[in-house]
């Protein structure tokens, strides 16, 4: 929640200035709701970065007072959603339930999910990392058929490291994702080695590169960094 109109669209000024138009990485700008129209309106067709959104309701239109639905989305030039982020998992009491249908709802509005998991410090050091992790994704695609799954991306997000300025190390982010891959072998072997894994949890500029390094790291979910936007264009460049 961060950004007026105004700001978000002198963000985009400075990162698209800060930015290498010949940059090859995906990169998706994902403001607060009140934003989406402001950037869609400036954007270019040479631009080398999409809309996303942060959020959606799992329904379509109704009394459903405060929500947005991925119609909406769409008539504003998203492409993609986040589903199921921690912080609303642990502040707005989202239930995997509720996360299921958001999928679903995202897949039928031709929205790409980014689903993402992650388990907190009390269940990492007491050895539930891959239990929570593996659950969460079940729970999430639970009655999602694979032919339908168009472009998902499996966000491991690490609660501990979210806004802490402490990011998971290398080796803990490589074998979670690895579990994550295994996990889709064995369930959705269709997408398995499609489904981007991006890691998410206090990535900087700092550790892009060490991160991005990785063969298990398809990308990141960059949270406090990317407020900046010569530090986000710097990010992006390493993505590259």
């Amino acid at each position: 929640m961060h950004k007026t109109t105004a700001e978000a669209v002198e963000f985009v000024h400075r990162f698209r200035q800060a930015l290498d138009q010949d940059v090859h990485a995906e990169i998706l700008l994902i403001p607060p709701f009140t934003a989406l129209d402001g950037i869609r309106q400036i954007l270019r067709a040479g631009d080398p970065f999409k809309l996303g959104a942060q959020d959606l309701s799992w329904e379509e239109e109704g009394a459903y007072t405060g929500e947005v639905s991925g119609r909406m989305l769409k008539d504003v030039g998203c492409q993609s959603v986040i589903i199921g982020h921690s912080e609303r998992r642990r502040l707005l009491g989202e239930t995997d339930a509720h996360i299921n249908k958001k999928l679903k709802v995202a897949l039928q509005n031709d929205l790409a999910p980014i689903l993402c998991v992650g388990e907190t410090l009390e269940e990492r050091q007491a050895g539930h990392t891959q239990d929570v992790v593996k659950e969460q994704v079940l729970q999430a695609l639970l009655d999602v058929p694979a032919e339908g799954m168009t472009g998902l991306a499996i966000a491991y997000e690490p609660v501990w490291a979210i806004g802490t300025g402490y990011a998971a190390t290398v080796p803990q982010i490589e074998d979670v994702h690895a579990f994550l891959r295994t996990i889709l072998k064995k369930e959705q072997p269709q997408i398995a080695n499609t489904t981007r894994i991006l890691y998410g949890g206090s990535v900087s500029p700092e550790n892009a590169r060490e991160l991005f390094g990785s063969d298990e790291v398809n990308g990141a979910l960059v949270g406090k960094a990317c407020l900046d936007p010569e530090g986000f264009a710097k990010i992006c460049r390493i993505a590259s």
